[in-house]
């Protein structure tokens, strides 16, 4: 008699295992570990037994379609334990050549550090950490859900087209753009791994709407940026620290996430240098030196000050809630600058542009000035030449914006020329 949920369901197990057969093979082995469904078969005249699931997890009529699947497979000469064990292994290599499986390798390759050669230290990260966790949320959010799961040879210009589209109709036209860079990198990285013979987002490159580049708002009219400083000296609707931090930026150029995630450690008095780590500058700059920020005495006096608020920790702007990596939010200089009434007039960002045009009206070389900001050099070998080669010329310039910022603060009109490099 063939098998009943009520009899699957009710049966217990036994001192020793129990089979309850249903028909053409089928039975449940009951077991003091569970119960189990099983199909026994003959194949090439041996006795073959095939394992088809899980009572409860797969019922009595899944079991059943189970084995009249093997039984259809067995009507074609095939072993059903073979096929079962090829389809599995053929899964298993699709998911590793899966667009997903090629994105996770190919961000872990930029993302995380690379062994030194040799016995040498590892090599810094392609990306700093905030990029790299950037790049991944976008990932997870648009991309892994609607190509994820397929084979990256087999993505198509089309699928990619419909995905962007997608993010553009929702207003998103940075992010898709954005996302077809990243998505032609992972195409490349497939080629090159042998996993993919065709690009598909390579061929959306003039499909794709690019968003105009918005500049960050800054002050370059020397009077207008005088005023604004004179408005952060006289600001009292502001923490302590934020106001250190605001200063301490415009007095450095560095970076939002550079100047808030600053440790103690990098920061050398004696020298007069803030040293950034290639982990912390913008996308790692895949190089082995840190960026010096050369310090004026304007910037040593905030240091000092600050030094008195947070130098008992690790952090130099730690987080008051404890968020966004134990360091202050992103978002707490902008809310003061909006407060202050400079919404769309000045940003934090905005600070290197109006140091580098004030600067420029000095009679300052580009080159050293591009250096001072860190702006970025293709060539690493002439990026890390050109850092050695203006450190000098650099540290001149910081101690000139240092004063100049003093003097404007203080309203001065004519504000003396520091001495130039030679």
């Amino acid at each position: 008699m063939p098998l009943t949920d009520v009899e699957c369901r009710n049966v217990k197990a036994a001192e020793k295992p129990l089979k309850l057969a249903d028909g053409k093979g089928l039975y449940l082995l009951v077991k003091q570990a569970g119960k189990y469904w099983r199909w026994d078969y003959r194949y090439a005249g041996k006795r073959q037994t095939a394992a088809l699931g899980v009572y409860p997890e797969t019922d009595l009529k899944t079991a059943r379609k189970k084995r009249d699947d093997g039984r259809a497979l067995l009507d074609t000469g095939a072993n059903p334990m073979q096929v079962k064990a090829e389809r599995k292994l053929a899964a298993k290599q699709s998911a590793a050549t899966s667009f997903k499986a090629v994105a996770l390798e190919w961000h872990a390759g930029k993302a995380e550090p690379k062994p030194g050669l040799k016995g040498k230290p590892d090599r810094p990260a392609s990306w700093a950490k905030v990029t790299a966790d950037k790049i991944m949320t976008h990932l997870e959010a648009d991309v892994f859900p609607v190509i994820g799961a397929r084979p990256v040879a087999e993505v198509s210009a089309r699928e990619m087209t419909a995905m962007l589209e997608k993010i553009q109709a929702r207003g998103a036209t940075y992010t898709a753009s954005r996302l077809r860079e990243i998505c032609s990198q992972v195409f490349r990285f497939a080629i090159a791994t042998e996993r993919a013979s065709n690009n598909p987002a390579h061929a959306l490159v003039r499909t794709i709407d690019v968003p105009a580049v918005r500049h960050r708002p800054a002050i370059t009219d020397r009077r207008e940026f005088g005023v604004f400083l004179r408005a952060l000296a006289g600001y009292e609707d502001a923490d302590e620290l934020t106001l250190l931090a605001m200063r301490l930026a415009l007095l450095t150029f560095l970076r939002s996430s550079e100047l808030r995630g600053g440790m103690w450690s990098e920061v050398d008095t004696d020298a007069r240098e803030w040293r950034i780590p290639p982990s912390r500058m913008k996308m790692g700059k895949g190089s082995h030196q840190a960026h010096v920020v050369p310090l004026s005495s304007e910037a040593l006096a905030v240091i000092e000050d600050l030094r008195g608020l947070t130098g008992g920790g690790a952090a130099m702007f730690p987080s008051a809630y404890g968020g966004e990596g134990g360091i202050m939010s992103e978002n707490t200089i902008g809310r003061t600058l909006i407060r202050m009434g400079y919404q769309g007039r000045q940003s934090l960002h905005g600070f290197r542009a109006s140091g580098r045009s004030l600067l420029s009206e000095r009679g300052w070389s580009v080159a050293a000035l591009e250096r001072q900001l860190d702006h970025a050099e293709r060539n690493a070998v002439v990026a890390a030449y050109a850092r050695s080669e203006h450190l000098e010329e650099r540290r001149k310039i910081m101690d000139d914006w240092g004063a100049l910022v003093t003097a404007l603060e203080g309203g001065s009109i004519v504000i003396p020329f520091a001495q130039k490099a030679g």
